[in-house]
C-alpha cells in the first residue's frame, strides 16, 4: 500500500476509534448516574448482603477458561491426575470467592464531616471502618468512585476494632457541594474476584473561593457618622497612637523599638498602638468597589482581603449583593465571611 493511502486510511479509523471511545464513556457515565440514584444518601452505611456485589477480575476469568480447558481434556483423555487437579483449583476457586466475599461482607462505614476548603485544594475525607466480627479483615480499599481514575487507599481492620482511611476529593467549584460516591472494594485473598459496594455520602462540604495570589492593597477605611478623624493606614497593619501595655494585648501590638530604648535605659516600659483609635473608621471590603472585572474575580480579591485582614488583627465588614456583615474580627466573623462569599 503507498504511503499515502496508509495515511488516508490512519486518518480515517482515527475519529472511528475516537467515537466509540466517546460512547463507551458516555455509556458508563450513564450507568453510574442510574446507579448513584437508586443509592440512599447516608453518612453512615453498614455493608451487608444487599448492597455488597461481587465479580471475577481478569485473572478470575483466566481461571475460569483454563479449568474448562482442563476439564475437556481430562475427559477426552480420561486422565485421573487431570480431574484431581481440575476440581482442586475450582473448589479453591470457591472457597476464595466465600471469603472474599466474606471479607467485606459485615463491615461498618462512618464519614466524618470534612472541613471546609478553597477552590482547588483538596478536600479531605476520613472513613473509619469497623469490624464487628472476630476474624481481621484484610486488604479493604476505599476509592472516590468519580468519572476520573484515583488511586484508591488500603488498609486492614483488626478484628472487633476499627480503622481510618484518608481520601482526597479536589474542589473545583464554589458553594456547598455534595461530596462524591465512595467505592468499598477488596481482592483478597486470591484477587480472583472483586467484591465492592457503592457508597453515597449524605454530608456536603463549603468550598470558599480561591484567593487572589497577589491582591491589591487594602482599601481605606470609611469614616464613621460623627467622628473626626484622619484616614488610616490600613494597607500596613499599623495603628495611629500608643498607650501603656495592658495585660493581655497581642504581641503584635507592642511598639518594640520603643521596647528596646527602655530596657537600654534600664526601664521596663511597653507600649502597645492604640486599637481604640480605629473605631473613628471602619474598614469594609465592598463588592462592588473591590477593582476586579467578573465576579469570581471579585471574590477571590475580598477572599485574600478577609484573610490578610484576619491575620493582622484588623476588623473589618464585608459587603456583597444582598448581605452585610458588620465589622468585627475574630475567627468565628472569618468563617461567616468566607461562608457569605461561598454562596454568593
Amino acid at each position: 500500500m503507498p504511503p499515502s493511502t496508509s495515511i488516508l486510511t490512519d486518518k480515517a479509523t482515527a475519529p472511528a476509534s475516537a467515537g466509540r471511545q466517546g460512547v463507551v464513556a458516555g455509556l458508563r457515565a450513564r450507568l453510574r448516574r442510574w446507579i448513584h440514584s437508586r443509592q440512599a444518601r447516608t453518612d453512615t452505611l453498614v455493608l451487608t448482603q444487599r448492597n455488597v456485589y461481587i465479580l471475577p477480575t481478569r485473572p478470575g476469568l483466566m481461571l475460569t477458561l483454563t479449568l474448562m480447558l482442563l476439564l475437556v481434556a481430562s475427559i477426552n483423555y480420561q486422565l485421573n491426575l487431570g480431574y484431581l487437579l481440575t476440581f482442586l483449583l475450582a473448589g479453591s476457586a470457591l472457597v476464595g470467592m466465600h471469603k472474599c466475599h466474606g471479607n467485606l461482607r459485615g463491615l461498618s462505614l462512618h464519614l466524618n464531616p470534612p472541613a471546609p476548603v478553597h477552590v482547588g485544594q483538596a478536600v479531605s475525607l476520613e472513613v473509619r471502618l469497623s469490624n464487628p466480627a472476630r476474624q481481621a479483615r484484610y486488604g479493604i480499599a476505599m476509592q472516590v468512585d468519580d468519572a476520573a481514575p484515583c488511586e484508591p487507599a488500603w488498609t486492614d481492620v483488626p478484628p472487633q476494632g476499627d480503622a481510618v482511611l484518608h481520601l482526597a476529593w479536589p474542589a473545583m467549584h464554589r458553594g456547598r457541594q455534595h461530596l462524591p460516591a465512595l467505592r468499598a472494594l477488596t481482592l483478597f485473598p486470591l484477587g480472583m474476584f472483586r467484591v465492592w459496594s457503592l457508597w453515597q455520602p449524605r454530608a456536603d462540604v463549603l468550598v470558599y473561593p480561591a484567593p487572589e495570589r497577589h491582591p491589591p492593597p487594602l482599601p481605606l477605611g470609611e469614616p464613621i457618622p460623627g467622628h473626626g478623624g484622619r484616614t488610616q493606614a490600613h494597607n500596613s497593619g499599623e495603628f495611629d497612637g500608643v498607650r501603656a501595655y495592658r495585660r493581655g494585648d497581642p504581641m503584635r501590638t507592642v511598639v518594640w523599638r520603643k521596647a528596646a530604648k527602655a530596657f537600654a535605659a534600664g526601664r521596663d516600659d511597653l507600649v502597645s498602638r492604640d486599637l481604640m483609635v480605629s473605631q473613628r473608621q471602619q474598614l469594609w471590603l465592598d463588592h462592588n468597589r473591590c477593582g476586579a472585572a467578573d465576579i469570581e474575580s471579585r471574590l477571590s480579591r475580598l477572599c485574600a482581603w478577609v484573610l490578610l485582614c484576619d491575620r493582622l488583627g484588623l476588623a473589618y465588614g464585608l459587603r456583597l449583593p444582598g448581605t452585610e456583615i458588620a465589622p468585627d474580627l475574630g475567627p468565628a466573623h472569618r468563617m461567616r465571611c468566607l461562608e457569605a462569599m461561598a454562596l454568593a
